[in-house]
């Protein structure tokens, strides 16, 4: 298995294989979380990647019920994020990367359960990004 710190290989993506990723990460790898999140695809239409990719993480994160938790967990991710060092799309993308693989253990009952679960989303995230570059014909 790869390195699965995805902060390294977001700057050499494409900005359409991050909205790509971003899309994915909260509409499908969200619901690990018990997030069923539907974006405003008016407020996204005509959107250029850069801007698709603000837009729906801002829609997603002020869509929390649980705005406590989305706190705490916004902190964490955002204090992780800071520390890789990326700019631009690169580090918003890491940051939701961070924030929704740091929600999944919220179904876990044990802390060994929630590390488990932290280890499978960090594996997906790693897989849909290396699907994601062999599209756009990327390597890491």
């Amino acid at each position: 298995m790869s390195d699965l710190e995805l902060h390294k290989y977001l700057p050499k993506l494409p900005e359409e294989a991050l909205q790509e990723f971003t899309e994915w990460c909260v509409l499908e790898q969200a619901k690990l979380a018990g997030i069923e999140f539907t974006p405003d695809t008016t407020k996204l239409q005509n959107l250029i990647p850069n801007e698709y990719i603000w837009q729906i993480i801002d829609q997603f994160m002020k869509d929390r019920p649980d705005q406590i938790k989305a706190g705490l967990v916004s902190a964490m991710a955002g204090k992780e994020a800071d520390s890789h060092g990326l700019v631009g799309s690169a580090i918003m993308v890491d940051f939701l990367a961070l924030y929704v693989k740091y929600l999944i253990p919220s179904i876990g009952n044990t802390p060994e359960e929630a590390k488990a679960l932290i280890s499978e989303a960090a594996i997906q995230q790693y897989e849909k990004l290396s699907e994601l570059a062999d599209k756009y014909n990327v390597k890491f």
